[in-house]
Parts: C-alpha cells; sequence; structure tokens
C-alpha cells in the first residue's frame, strides 16, 4: 500500500505558488466578516442550477506516493454546454491594481478545482473564472480563461511534482519519528514517586479523548511526564502534534530540555518554539514592510526552501536555531518560527497563541486541533491571563484627540459621535467616579463599528498627512472591542470608570470558563497542570472543567523533614503594616542568626517591600541586600538571581513581591536558597473590578470573596513558598508570616506538609 498524503487545494497551491514580501503595513481587520459577507453576495446572484461550496477530491500518484488533495470550489456555474469554476476572492485593495496575472496562485487553486471535476465528470473542457470583489464597497472584477483537460492534469500534476521533495521530506521525518518513538525509553534513570502514576494519567486521558486537571506538586517532574505519554501517543498514532503552553520564558526553557533529553535517549522529533516577535525581531523598528526590512522583502520567495533546509537538518528548533536559519535565508525569525510551527511535531508558545482571540494562530484550522493534545503548565496563570484575554477597553482621550486631528474630514462624525458617548457616559458616572452595566450598549458597537468602516478608508487611503499611529492603534482596540462584544453573556459586565478628564469603559469578563471550554473542546485532549492547581474545584470552575474530565491529586515526592515550616501571628493588613514592621525586620535578623543563608521574602504590594527593605538595611547594614525593581528585562532579571550564590559565606535577603517573576517558575537549587519568607496571605488588592467578580460569584451561589480575593491570594502564597525544595537533596525553611494563617480557613488551604508548623 503506497503512503497518503492528505492536503488541502490550498496547501498545495500555496506552497508552490507562494512568493513576494510580508507587509504588515495596514490592512481592514474586517476582511474576514466582509469576505464572507461578499461571498455570499456573489453567491445569491448564482442561478438555481449553480452549485456554491462544492466539496471536492481526487487522489493523484506519484513517485510511489497516493496525494489525496481536497476542497471546497465557491462555485459550480452551468452556462448552456459550459461547465465553469467561480473562485470568488475579497479584498480591500483598489481593484484599478489588480490584473488577469496579478495572484497566480488563485488561478492555479481555480485550475485544480477544474481539473477534479473535469476528471470526475469526463469534462474535456473548463472555463475558470476569478471574481474580486472589494470588501467594503463590493465593487466586482471578473477574468475568464479556458483549458482542456490535459491542460488541467499537467497543472496539476506539476504541482504534484513540485510539492513532492516536501511531501517526501515530512514522509520520511514521520517513519523516523515514530521508529524512535516505539524505542524511546524514559529518559531519566528512574521515575520519581508518584511520576508513572502522573505520566500514566496524562496517557489514558490521550487515549480517551478526555481532559484532565493535574494537581501535581514541585519536584515530581511536570513536564516530562506530560510530554513524554504525549510523544509516545503520537508515535501511536493516536495525535498528530501537541502544543505546550506557557505564560514565562522560563517554563519554555524546561519544555525545551525536557525535549534535549529525550533527543539524547533518540528521540527524532521536530519541535518549534515561538518567541514573540518583538524579541526575535532582528532590526531596530518592528516594522514589517519590504521596504524597511530585508528579512520581509521577498520573505515568501525564500520560505520553502529554508523550511527544507531546516527541517533536513535539525530536529528540536528554539529560538537560536530559529534565529540561524533565518539569517541565512535572510526571513523574518517570527513569520519563520509560524510557519515552521504549522507542520512541526510539537509547538512551545505562549498561552495567547491558542486562546486570545485577538492573536491566536489562524493558520491552524479545527480539522488539525481535532489530532492536536494541549499541555498546559502553570494552568493557575491562565484564569487570570484568559481574563484579560476576553476582555477588552476604550479611552475617551484617544477619540478626542482623533476628533481635533481630522477635523472636516469624513472621520471626524464617526469620533466625534464616540467622543459625545463618553461624555455622557462620565455623567452616569456622577460621584462615586464609575459606572457598571450589565447589558452590552448595542448603540455603542453600532458607533465603534461605522467608527472601523471609516477609519479603514482613511488608513488605506490617507487623505492627511498626520502621523496614523494613534489612529491605527485606536483602529485596533475598537476592532478588539467589535470582537469581544460577541462574546458578551451573563458571564460579562460593562464597567465606566473616570479619573479627571479620562473615561475609560471596558466589557470585563467576570469569569473565563466557558469561553476557553470553547476552544479547548475544538482539541483532542486538553491537559491542565500545575503544582498548586489548589483549591482543584476552584480551577475547575474557572478553567472550563466538567464532571467528564479527570482529576488528579499527586502527594509531594519530598519528605516532611526537608522544610521546617514557622509561622508569625502577625496583622500585615494595611492599617497595621506600620506597627508590625519592626517584628517582622527582628524576625529576620533573628533568622540569619541562628540559620545563615540566602533568603526571599515576598511582600504583597512594592510599596511594603521598600518600606521595609529601607528600614532593614538601615538597622542591618552589613547584611547583604538586594531587592526587586518595578521593571526589570531580562539581563536585570538574571542578575538578580545570580545574586544566590552556592555556599555563599556572605548571608543573603532578596526582597520580592507576592506574585511578581521571582515568586514562580524560578529554581534555586542545594544552598543558593535556605529559605522563603511569605509576608501577608496575597489577597489581591481591593479594586473595582475585583469587588463586581465577588458580587458576580456571590450570585452564582459561590463563595464570592474566595473566588475573587482568597484563591487567588493563596495561589500566591503557595507559588512563593514552592520556590524552596527543587529537589530530593535541598533543605531550608518557610516563614509564613500573619495571623489568618490561624485561620480554619486558611489552615484548610495550606498543603499537608506546611500545616505541621512552629509558632514564633
Amino acid at each position: 500500500m503506497l503512503p497518503e498524503i492528505k492536503l488541502s487545494v490550498r496547501t498545495l497551491v500555496e506552497y508552490v505558488f507562494r512568493s513576494g514580501s510580508i507587509d504588515n503595513s495596514f490592512r481592514t481587520a474586517t476582511t474576514l466578516t466582509e469576505g464572507t459577507k461578499a461571498h455570499k453576495a456573489i453567491q445569491s446572484t448564482y442561478q438555481e442550477t449553480d452549485q456554491k461550496e462544492v466539496f471536492l477530491k481526487t487522489e493523484i500518484e506519484y513517485e510511489k506516493m497516493m496525494f489525496m488533495i481536497e476542497g471546497r470550489c465557491d462555485g459550480l456555474l452551468f452556462r448552456d454546454d459550459e461547465i465553469l469554476i467561480d473562485e470568488i476572492k475579497s479584498t480591500s485593495k483598489d481593484l484599478s491594481g489588480i490584473e488577469e496575472e496579478t495572484y497566480p496562485v488563485h488561478w492555479a487553486q481555480a485550475k485544480v478545482y477544474a481539473y477534479i471535476y473535469a476528471k470526475d465528470h469526463e469534462q474535456k473542457e473548463m472555463i475558470v473564472q476569478l471574481t474580486y470583489i472589494h470588501a467594503v464597497t463590493e465593487e466586482q472584477k471578473k477574468f475568464q480563461s479556458h483549458f482542456t483537460f490535459e491542460d488541467l492534469e499537467q497543472f496539476v500534476n506539476e504541482l504534484v511534482k513540485q510539492y513532492f521533495p516536501y511531501a517526501s521530506l515530512m514522509q520520511e521525518h514521520q517513519i523516523r519519528r515514530d521508529h524512535s518513538i516505539k524505542k524511546l525509553p524514559f529518559p531519566f534513570a528512574t521515575y520519581r514517586d508518584g511520576q508513572r502514576k502522573f505520566a500514566g494519567a496524562i496517557y489514558k486521558t490521550i487515549a480517551e479523548e478526555s481532559n484532565i486537571f493535574a494537581n501535581a506538586p514541585t519536584g515530581i517532574g511536570k513536564t516530562i511526564s506530560t510530554i513524554f505519554p504525549t510523544v509516545k501517543a503520537i508515535g501511536e498514532g493516536k495525535l498528530e502534534r501537541m502544543f505546550y503552553l506557557t505564560a514565562k520564558t522560563i517554563t519554555r526553557q524546561t519544555a525545551e530540555e525536557a525535549f534535549s533529553h529525550m533527543k539524547n535517549k533518540g528521540l527524532c522529533m521536530s519541535a518549534v518554539t515561538i518567541t514573540a516577535k518583538d524579541k526575535v525581531c532582528f532590526k531596530e523598528e518592528t516594522l514589517c514592510q519590504k521596504e524597511y526590512c530585508e528579512f520581509a522583502n521577498g520573505y515568501y520567495d525564500r520560505i520553502n526552501g529554508a523550511v527544507l533546509d531546516i527541517f533536513s537538518h535539525e530536529t528540536f528548533i528554539n529560538r537560536s536555531t530559529i534565529e540561524e536559519y533565518a539569517r541565512k535565508h535572510t526571513l523574518c525569525p517570527f513569520e519563520f518560527s509560524l510557519d515552521l510551527a504549522f507542520v512541526a511535531d510539537a509547538i512551545i508558545c505562549d498561552y495567547n497563541y491558542i486562546f486570545d482571540p485577538k492573536v491566536s494562530l489562524k493558520r491552524f484550522f479545527d480539522e488539525h486541533k481535532r489530532q492536536s493534545a494541549l499541555l498546559i503548565d502553570e494552568a493557575h496563570n491562565l484564569v487570570d491571563r484568559a481574563r484579560e484575554m476576553f476582555s477588552a477597553d476604550l479611552q475617551k482621550s484617544d477619540f478626542l484627540t482623533l476628533k481635533r486631528e481630522y477635523k472636516g474630514l469624513n472621520l471626524h462624525d464617526s469620533v466625534h459621535k464616540l467622543n459625545k458617548y463618553f461624555i455622557e457616559m462620565k455623567k452616569k458616572c456622577s460621584e462615586i467616579g464609575h459606572l457598571v452595566l450589565k447589558e452590552i450598549d448595542t448603540d455603542l458597537i453600532n458607533m465603534l463599528e461605522e467608527f472601523v468602516h471609516n477609519a479603514e478608508i482613511e488608513l488605506l487611503q490617507p487623505t492627511k498627512s498626520v502621523d496614523q499611529t494613534l489612529l491605527l492603534d485606536t483602529y485596533f482596540a475598537a476592532t478588539g472591542f467589535v470582537k469581544i462584544s460577541k462574546l458578551y453573556d451573563e458571564r460579562y459586565v460593562t464597567y465606566v470608570e473616570t479619573e479627571k478628564n479620562e473615561v475609560h469603559i471596558k466589557m470585563f469578563c467576570l469569569d473565563p470558563s466557558y469561553n476557553l471550554q470553547q476552544i479547548s473542546k475544538k482539541f483532542r485532549t486538553t491537559v491542565y497542570f500545575s503544582a498548586t492547581l489548589l483549591p482543584l474545584q476552584y480551577f475547575l470552575d474557572m478553567l472550563g472543567g466538567t464532571s467528564e474530565d479527570y482529576t488528579i491529586s499527586i502527594p509531594s515526592p519530598f519528605a516532611k523533614e526537608q522544610s521546617e515550616v514557622f509561622l508569625q501571628p502577625l496583622s500585615t493588613r494595611y492599617h497595621d503594616r506600620d506597627h508590625t514592621k519592626k517584628q517582622i525586620i527582628d524576625m529576620l535578623a533573628n533568622l540569619l542568626r541562628e540559620r545563615s543563608g540566602n533568603y526571599l521574602i515576598f511582600f504583597p504590594s512594592y510599596q511594603y517591600m521598600k518600606s521595609v527593605y529601607e528600614d532593614f538595611s538601615a538597622s542591618y547594614s552589613k547584611i547583604r541586600t538586594i531587592i526587586q525593581n518595578n521593571k526589570l528585562d531580562e539581563n536585570e532579571r538574571e542578575q538578580f538571581l545570580l545574586e544566590f550564590k552556592e555556599d555563599s559565606t556572605e548571608p543573603l535577603i532578596a526582597f520580592a513581591v507576592l506574585g511578581g517573576i521571582f515568586s514562580e517558575g524560578i529554581d534555586l537549587k542545594g544552598n543558593r536558597l535556605n529559605g522563603v519568607v511569605v509576608v501577608g496571605v496575597g489577597l489581591p488588592q481591593l479594586c473595582l473590578e475585583r469587588n463586581i467578580m465577588k458580587d458576580y460569584f456571590q450570585t452564582t451561589g459561590k463563595n464570592g470573596y474566595d473566588y475573587a480575593y482568597t484563591f487567588p491570594g493563596m495561589n500566591k502564597v503557595l507559588q512563593a513558598g514552592g520556590r524552596l525544595i527543587r529537589s530530593e537533596t535541598d533543605t531550608g525553611v518557610i516563614v509564613l508570616v500573619d495571623d489568618r494563617f490561624l485561620t480554619q480557613k486558611y489552615q484548610g488551604l495550606l498543603p499537608g506538609e506546611w500545616r505541621d508548623f512552629t509558632r514564633i
């Protein structure tokens, strides 16, 4: 039996015919919806005997491979004795600039449909028609050509011939990959306690096409325990690919290390890391235009050769490998990583590439997702991240500035209306400075749609020589707002806040669970895992879990004796902080006298941290201290961590913020860290958003305060404490500073190994 290569008509023709440059100069964001409308507008003019969205497929044998090619043509039209394939393309470009040969890829797509139909129905000749329609004005332009069946057959065979080297490389890779997976052992000498059970649960979940929520403590080896069984499932044909989703760069590196360990044991599998565009861009400005950037200019003329090159020589393709090959082939490293991800076996990337409706990987269609697994690392972070992804906001000042800049122009009327709307909202906020609305204001959405339409016309053909940055930013904010409005339901509120002359309107997603569920159910399996997925029911509720999903809690593999837990019952509430500050400072000094070493002390706010740091430094100037700055780049972050030296004779106290970059995802093994002090119970600051959440969850039958404040706060405490014991040989001290830790509620939220504490 010949190996089968399944591919869509579009994939085939785009591979062979894609050419030209990356051009991220303005394109209308409404093209997709307007394009669908435009397609329907043309299809509605078809005659009764005509057909639309016709599914066509064929098989072509070439070089001992069977190519299964399929797709849907927009229109199949019957005119007297002639049969016509209509390919509709919507565009926001001026139609006068489109000539018959402007887009060979469009002709190619239509000709493949014509070939399949002619072959199935023994037609000697076909007419191919390209219909271009302007997405905004609905102006049309048509081109027609006649082709004999022999012409079409020769054309399609030539396409397959050009696609063959890539298909052959992928086929050979898949054979090597599956063979290597079958022989692949667990990459470490032994399983840690609970690790085999965890890995087995992941494999079973994938086999049964289910989802799982796993609370797997630090030290169990969560990354390899999730990736290894997923790799095995790919080798057995249960999956085609996996996405390993993270919230932070550091956890991406841990995933890369896991693949590296398996590579050393013989695994041959392609894994690609996607790094944010602004981090990998080779140019000073992230400006994706051929006139400015040589890596964008002619990108599509060189991409196929680069893909063949990198996949012929590499398996684990991280940021540095992508940059190396991108320079070699003069390609944009970010777009290159996306093109590689489309064909890779494993993709390591941020949550937003899957879940954010504004930036998700559009090129992954639902049929790809059905054969993919999502592994969501540090899944506790997804709750707040998803809330932001599914929310959208606007500022009055942007529309006021645009109103002044575009006076007397077409755009002026729509920004004037919006500015007026914000003024009316400000009046309604009255004395308290804010307003909360349960329903979406359809008048606002209509005004924004009008603004978007007018802004597109201005951006495509500027009438004024002004810097368009603000217009572009406001345009994207408005399109984002309109897009999110389509998700708006009972889990949302709209709130208005005022500060001096500024008015801020936000569509706020209170509960992201439904939206997350709608996205994750398109995938075969979703694995949510974290060392602090506690309380489990809270995360099931917030991440869209159902009664059919599996849950697992793995006990800590570390001995209880590895960490000594102390509790200092002081009030760290805002109004008591000045009174109890001296006791915290004295406790730190005593800790260093009794157990010299390196300590991390976490505070609930920058202000509180700074206040204790200054007083401590003044009283104990000879003790080495460092403090986390408000904004740290990657180098400063690394410098901070390098201060934690192994076997240092000089003690160190590092002051950091709870929930900040040092409270999770960092590994300071051995003697680099001897103790962690957590000040407070981590409650988020009292604010309008949290209070709206509290009221909302109360109405759904849950404890609103716990869902808005207690559980998110305790998660930060558990994450910070989890920095201490990272391996079987680590030991140290955890000090919890707050009298609330003595209450029954907080005792119930502490991990079992922390409950046997000594009171200071």
